[in-house]
């Protein structure tokens, strides 16, 4: 079995938060946070992809 390289564990790590946070938020379960953590999960998750996208094209 393939193991995944850390930059797309990370990757991965950071969108299934993200779209966890997204439904429970959307659920009703987590209305507490503010909107603002949506965006910052969000950027959080293009950044670690565009990272991790470089970083596979330099190997």
């Amino acid at each position: 079995m393939r193991r995944l390289r850390p930059d797309m564990t990370v990757f991965l790590t950071i969108l299934f938060i993200s779209i966890l946070v997204w439904v429970l938020r959307g659920l009703g379960i987590l209305t507490f946070l503010p909107g603002i953590v949506i965006w910052i999960l969000l950027l959080l998750t293009i950044g670690a992809g565009v990272f991790s996208g470089i970083q596979g094209t330099r190997r």
